[in-house]
């Protein structure tokens, strides 16, 4: 019989959202992700990584997971130094975060602001590649402004030993708003010599169907808002290829969610101080989930106006015996 390829699943990092209390809890109450890639850590010269960025990295944070750092820099001393330091931790992998389109990340040339300087992104990979002994993968944009610029990207990081390269199908422009673009990620795909891994809009189940598709030897998906809206996302990858998949909301387990929240909840309070600090993070998850609720606009205006975290758990409760789940 024959061997069908098994396209791995990624889960993207989100600023503020995706450390490691949310991975772990996903983690423990979802499955189908392979890789989980931290959000970016930015070395500072001279002073390393801040509390925060060694806490969401620390093997004691991370057990049992398949976790990846990513670094944001255009310096190859600082990438250095930090992908040392991750392998001494015991990873064997570290991503370079050449997508952020941040406009004050990019106006330090960093993230996709790095794209339109391939002569400093080439001087950047001779000394990383010469200095870095573990995989090192690249998360890149189409290009800065057009999306014709992915050759030339791609002819670059063919020069290299890249362990795979992340395509955000859209341009540094294009933030998440214009729609992905399919015909320019297919050339930059069918010309890297490197595995590809697709990344943008992946909503649903159809999303990771389309793409495995029309691009049956990717070597992963990786989802990003996607997930956080519907944290089962990943599950559908097992399923991916092999038949037509509707997701529809008689589909989720809504006490497995309820289990998931509390976790994410429960979390945050050992380690932050003051609900409103645990309030700020579990809003944030709530502002992508809540479209999957019934009476989504009734609670999630209640959620958004909760002022303590008791509220907010009375609040939720109220919201999942809504959805059947006591």
């Amino acid at each position: 019989m024959e061997n069908k390829h098994k396209v791995q699943c990624y889960a993207a990092p989100l600023e503020g959202i995706t450390g490691y209390i949310y991975r772990n809890a996903h983690h423990k109450f979802f499955h189908g992700v392979d890789k989980y890639f931290t959000p970016f850590v930015t070395p500072k010269p001279k002073k390393g990584l801040n509390t925060r960025e060694k806490n969401d990295i620390l093997p004691e944070h991370n057990q049992d997971i398949v976790v990846v750092p990513q670094i944001l820099t255009n310096k190859s001393e600082d990438f250095i130094k930090v992908a040392q330091m991750m392998g001494e931790l015991g990873y064997k992998e570290v991503n370079l975060n050449l997508g952020c389109p941040s406009g004050t990340v990019v106006s330090k040339k960093k993230g996709s602001g790095f794209l339109s300087d391939l002569d400093g992104m080439k001087a950047f990979f001779d000394e990383v590649f010469s200095g870095v002994n573990l995989a090192v993968s690249v998360k890149t944009r189409l290009g800065m402004e057009k999306p014709e610029e992915i050759k030339d990207l791609i002819s670059l990081y063919n020069q290299f030993p890249v362990s795979e390269v992340i395509i955000h199908a859209r341009v540094r422009e294009d933030y998440y708003k214009n729609p992905v673009n399919y015909e320019a990620f297919a050339e930059g795909f069918s010309q890297s010599i490197h595995p590809v891994c697709y990344n943008g809009d992946i909503f649903c189940a159809q999303d990771i169907q389309e793409v495995t598709k029309r691009f049956p030897k990717l070597s992963a998906v990786m989802v990003g808002r996607g997930m956080i809206a519907n944290p089962q996302l990943t599950e559908s990858f097992d399923c991916a290829g092999d038949k037509s998949l509707e997701f529809s909301k008689e589909d989720i387990d809504y006490a497995r969610w309820k289990a998931f929240l509390d976790e994410l909840c429960y979390g945050y309070e050992y380690i932050m101080s003051g609900g409103r600090n645990v309030l700020f993070k579990l809003k944030e998850v709530w502002s992508y989930m809540i479209p999957l609720f019934p009476e989504c606009e009734k609670y999630g205006k209640k959620i958004k106006k909760a002022k303590t975290v008791a509220e907010y758990r009375t609040i939720v409760n109220a919201l999942f015996r809504e959805a059947g789940v006591q």
